[in-house]
């Protein structure tokens, strides 16, 4: 079964076609990064007018390339998202299914987020369900409890800030570029991660839920305290040690939630989606953070380009709701 995905719901404009929920058989994205970093930040309105532009552009060349391909559905990032931007994808596709006259099949795309290990040919063996789903983006910070493709549970959710939304509000206070994690990750490579004082959010809380606000916050009063006592030629290194310091903090408190979590839950399998999957540091950490708890997991972590907004994922997770279209 071939389905066509649409992404819509940020700053990726995406297409792809995928063969029962595994196989790409092609995928097109345009991004708004550059566009949006200009205004250290995701502008809602000007991501909509950017879809409106990119996904008749980026469409007539990818519908020109699976000419030769059957196409049995449409599927469309909906409703979870930036309103205007989703809007856009979800006006598309509702006219592409008419047209084509196959079944239209909205996605929540944050659930679809861990299914980047299955669209990734890199890995040959799936998860098995039940697992562990931890959702990471500029939007979203979630626990996820899977027991199939279509039966899931959120077992813990952020309270204020989503982790990628911190990361960008504290790479702007640290005046670093949009997006904020690759930038802080960047530059923490020269930086001491414990050179700053900073608490681990709801170090000593019993629930799964996460909190990043206050973290945010206290960099927030450290670099207005101590910045301007900083001579001109260390600025960097105190950048560094600030974005370093954070992120350990930050991908700490990830990883104590995560491990309430799996013995709450007894799953074996970890697997992660969302733009903040694709951090390095956060994968080293987990890691190592299994291995000092002696936490019998196995991780789950697709390349970076199936963590962030992609219609890959879109129709992949789609083949799984076919049935009920």
């Amino acid at each position: 079964m071939n389905i066509v995905g649409i992404e819509t719901t940020c700053d990726e404009t995406s297409f792809a076609l995928v063969a029962d929920g595994t196989t790409i058989i092609s995928e097109m994205t345009m991004s708004q990064v550059a566009k949006h970093a200009m205004r250290s930040g995701v502008v809602p309105e000007l991501g909509a007018r950017e879809h409106i532009q990119n996904i008749a552009q980026l469409g007539e060349k990818f519908f020109q390339s699976i000419e030769k391909h059957k196409i049995d559905a449409i599927a469309v990032a909906s409703k979870v998202g930036l309103p205007p931007a989703v809007q856009v994808g979800e006006s598309y596709a509702a006219a592409l299914a008419k047209a084509k006259n196959v079944p239209l099949i909205p996605i929540n795309h944050v659930v679809a987020h861990v299914w980047g290990v299955w669209v990734d040919v890199a890995f040959i063996e799936k998860p098995a369900f039940p697992f562990l789903g931890l959702i990471v983006s500029g939007g979203h910070t979630q626990l996820v409890s899977f027991g199939s493709p279509t039966e899931f549970d959120i077992i813990g959710e952020t309270l204020d800030d989503a982790v990628g939304e911190a990361f960008d509000k504290v790479a702007h206070i640290l005046g670093l570029p949009y997006p904020g994690g690759p930038e802080i990750e960047r530059v923490s490579e020269k930086g001491d991660s414990h050179a700053v004082p900073l608490s681990i959010p709801l170090e000593n809380d019993d629930s799964l839920n996460f909190s990043f606000s206050g973290l945010k916050t206290a960099v927030r009063t450290y670099v207005e305290k101590e910045l301007p006592k900083q001579h001109e030629t260390y600025k960097e290194y105190f950048v560094a040690d600030v974005a370093a310091s954070f992120q350990r903090v930050a991908f700490m408190h990830i990883a104590q939630k995560v491990e309430k979590a799996l013995k709450e839950t007894g799953y074996k399998r970890l697997v992660l989606g969302g733009g903040v999957a694709s951090s390095q540091r956060l994968t080293d950490m987990l890691f190592s953070y299994f291995e000092e708890k002696k936490i019998k997991c196995e991780l789950f972590v697709p390349n970076r380009k199936y963590c962030t907004d992609n219609a890959s994922v879109i129709a992949g997770y789609a083949y799984n709701l076919l049935e009920d279209c």
